[in-house]
C-alpha cells in the first residue's frame, strides 16, 4: 500500500514537473491605431502596462515617419522602467507593396523569456500581391522556435481576402516552422478564404470574438466586427489561456478610448510542443 502510494506521488510530481518545463509562451496582438505623434505620455503609459501582460506583442499600424519610431522607443522605455523585467523591440522597415497603405509592424519582447533567433524581415514571396507584406520574426524559448507573421490586412471594403487568400503557401513555404499568423485580417475568421489554413492544422485562437470598437456604443455593445486573430498549428502547439481585454472599459468614453485604439488586445498563452 506505501509503495503504492510513493508510486502515485512520484508519477503526480513527474507530471506537474513536465507542466511546469512545458515551453509556455504569452502572445499579444494588437492595432494600436496611427502610432506615432499622436499619443499622448499617459497614453504611453497606459500601452506599455497593457504589453507587460505578455511575453511576445505583434503591433500593427506604426506609422512610417520617424514618429513611429520614436514613440515605439518610448513605449520600449517605459517597460524598461515600471515593468520589472527586460524588454527589447525590432520595428520593421515601412511596408513596400503599395505607397498609400505603407505602414510599419513592431515586436516588443521580454529578453528573460525569449530570445530573438535572427533578424526579422518583411516577407518578400507575394510581395505583388499583398500590400502590406507580412513581418516575419522567429522566436525561441526553452530550445523551441516560435515563428510569427505580423499583418495587417487590406479594409474590408478594398477585399483583404484577395491577399489573404495566398497565406494557404506560407506552411509550404516555411517547412518545419511553426507558424502563428496573428494580426488585423478585418475579415471574421469564418470567412471561407481561411478554410485552406484551416485544413493544413491551423485554426483561430478566438471564435465569434469582436475587435473593433464602434463610433457609438449600442446599448452596452461596443465592439464592431471579427477583424483580429492569432491563428496557430495545433500539431505544434495547444492553447494554455487566452485573454480579451477590453481596454476602453477603462476610460471615461469610448470617444476617449479611441483616440488610443479602435481595436482591441487578444492574448494567447501557448504551449510548444
Amino acid at each position: 500500500m506505501i509503495r503504492s502510494l510513493q508510486k502515485t506521488t512520484f508519477l503526480l510530481f513527474f507530471l506537474l514537473l513536465c507542466i511546469t518545463l512545458q515551453a509556455q509562451v504569452k502572445v499579444m496582438t494588437w492595432n494600436l491605431m496611427n502610432l506615432g505623434k499622436s499619443k499622448t505620455p499617459e497614453q504611453i503609459t497606459y500601452i506599455a502596462k497593457t504589453l507587460n501582460k505578455a511575453d511576445i506583442i505583434a503591433i500593427q499600424e506604426v506609422v512610417t515617419n520617424y514618429t513611429g519610431a520614436q514613440t515605439t522607443a518610448k513605449i520600449l522605455q517605459e517597460l524598461n522602467n515600471n515593468s520589472g523585467t527586460k524588454w527589447e523591440y525590432i520595428i520593421s522597415e515601412p511596408t513596400q507593396s503599395s505607397p498609400y497603405r505603407s505602414e510599419r509592424y513592431v515586436y516588443f519582447f521580454k529578453t528573460s523569456k525569449v530570445k530573438l533567433k535572427s533578424k526579422p524581415y518583411l516577407d518578400q514571396h507575394f510581395a505583388q500581391q499583398i500590400e502590406r507584406e507580412p513581418f516575419v520574426a522567429i522566436f525561441t524559448y526553452m530550445d523551441k522556435d516560435i515563428t510569427l507573421f505580423n499583418f495587417h490586412a487590406l479594409p474590408k471594403k478594398h477585399q483583404p481576402e484577395t491577399e489573404i487568400k495566398y497565406f494557404r503557401n506560407y506552411p509550404h513555404l516555411y517547412t518545419g516552422s511553426n507558424l502563428v499568423f496573428l494580426g488585423d485580417f478585418n475579415l471574421t475568421e469564418s470567412h471561407s478564404v481561411f478554410n485552406p489554413l484551416k485544413k493544413l492544422g491551423y485554426i483561430p485562437s478566438f471564435t465569434n470574438q469582436k475587435t473593433s470598437l464602434r463610433q457609438k456604443c449600442i446599448q452596452n455593445d461596443c465592439l464592431a466586427s471579427e477583424y483580429d486573430n492569432i491563428f496557430y498549428d495545433t500539431e505544434k502547439m495547444n492553447v494554455k489561456s487566452k485573454e480579451v481585454i477590453y481596454f476602453f472599459e477603462d476610460f471615461e468614453s469610448l470617444e476617449t478610448a479611441r483616440k488610443l485604439s479602435d481595436h482591441i488586445p487578444l492574448v494567447v498563452e501557448f504551449a510548444l510542443n
